[in-house]
């Protein structure tokens, strides 16, 4: 066995997506880790992408040349330890606790997970049974301490019944959930399932002390292209004030909640009258069009934090969110504005990517 002074180098990084996004990530990870020598192996539809490195490297010079934090179509990342690729049926919690084992690391947490494809889901039922037993054995070895934060996650990721991927991260470079997928429960009262794509962007864009400090009840708010409600209704259900900008209507559950002001006009050319915390946009649009305007209201002072949608074409996505980060970039930074822009391919996605826009 490694000691814990001397951890076993990865063999690359693996990052899950969404089914059908794979040429998007693996473009986006080839662009990002242009300082590591490997080559990128990913199949369609098959929800994964996997950067091999030529030559296995220490996790602190990886995470020196790629930062998997800012990958955007990336849903959960993760540096690849050991692939197993002949896992016994009958006993595969051996063979994977020696991995695990060799590896002379400690770990804060134990995530379970598939491709998020049909083939994933079959493995997923057989995990919920699996997991906790492997979760025991690792506590009974002393490799699981959940009491120490700053310590690796530990990845195991299966692919069919046979093959596993032992890997680890950091908390602050990857997500706190399996497979990138925040179990949310839709709300009886929400107009839309829509509500649900901006609880996510709050959780996934926002730190807790950002949401905390930003999302106070109380605060004024505007949604644009707001019909039927649904992104109103999730600001409005933690208290803030919503004026919800749409010539389509409101869905009644909106407006009960007391807190929305329906308002029909232009979103593209509807502005308020006095400044507000928030902006949200969820409008059906070019993204070449969405990206200057929420730029505006950032630059002009409209509004100091806004989160929007940027629909993607089919073909050349990841182009396209750089023409957008582009745009942004040219109204702000000649300005003297110092910002954070952060994007997202979130899980309630589908052919669009959350974009989180604030002044610094």
């Amino acid at each position: 066995m490694l000691s814990v002074n001397q951890p076993h180098p990865a063999l690359g990084v693996l990052v899950q997506c969404r089914p059908g996004f794979e040429t998007d990530a693996a473009q986006e990870l080839l662009t990002e880790s242009r300082r590591l020598a490997g080559r990128i192996d990913t199949r369609n539809n098959s929800g994964f992408v996997y950067l091999a490195l030529d030559v296995p490297a220490p996790h602190d010079e990886i995470r020196r040349r790629l930062d998997i934090s800012r990958l955007i179509f990336a849903r959960q990342a993760f540096q690849v330890l050991a692939i197993i690729d002949d896992l016994p049926e009958r006993d595969r919690l051996t063979p994977l606790k020696q991995a695990i084992q060799s590896f002379g690391e400690r770990f804060s947490a134990l995530l379970l997970e598939t491709p998020d494809t049909n083939d994933g889901k079959e493995q997923s039922g057989f995990l919920k049974r699996f997991g906790p037993l492997l979760q025991e054995s690792l506590n009974q070895a002393g490799l699981l301490r959940p009491d120490t934060p700053h310590l690796p996650r530990l990845h195991l990721f299966l692919v069919g019944s046979r093959q596993a991927w032992i890997g680890i991260s950091l908390p602050s470079e990857s997500s706190p959930w399996p497979m990138g997928i925040p179990r949310l429960r839709m709300p009886k009262e929400a107009p839309s399932r829509s509500t649900l794509k901006l609880a996510e962007a709050i959780l996934t864009l926002l730190t807790p002390a950002e949401q905390q400090a930003t999302l106070r009840a109380g605060l004024q708010a505007v949604d644009l292209g707001a019909s039927p409600g649904g992104w109103s209704w999730q600001l409005a259900s933690r208290g803030l004030r919503v004026t919800a900008i749409d010539n389509g209507p409101l869905a009644p559950s909106a407006l009960a909640t007391g807190l929305i002001t329906h308002q029909r006009a232009d979103g593209f050319t509807w502005r308020p009258k006095k400044p507000v915390e928030w902006m949200v946009c969820d409008m059906v649009e070019q993204p070449s069009r969405i990206a200057p305007l929420m730029a505006e209201w950032i630059a002009s002072g409209r509004c100091r934090h806004t989160i929007f949608n940027l629909k993607l074409p089919m073909k050349r996505r990841h182009e396209e969110v750089e023409r957008c980060r582009a745009l942004i970039d040219q109204r702000l930074r000649p300005a003297g504005i110092k910002y954070t822009l952060r994007i997202k391919h979130l899980y309630h996605d589908r052919e669009e990517v959350t974009c989180y826009l604030t002044r610094r």
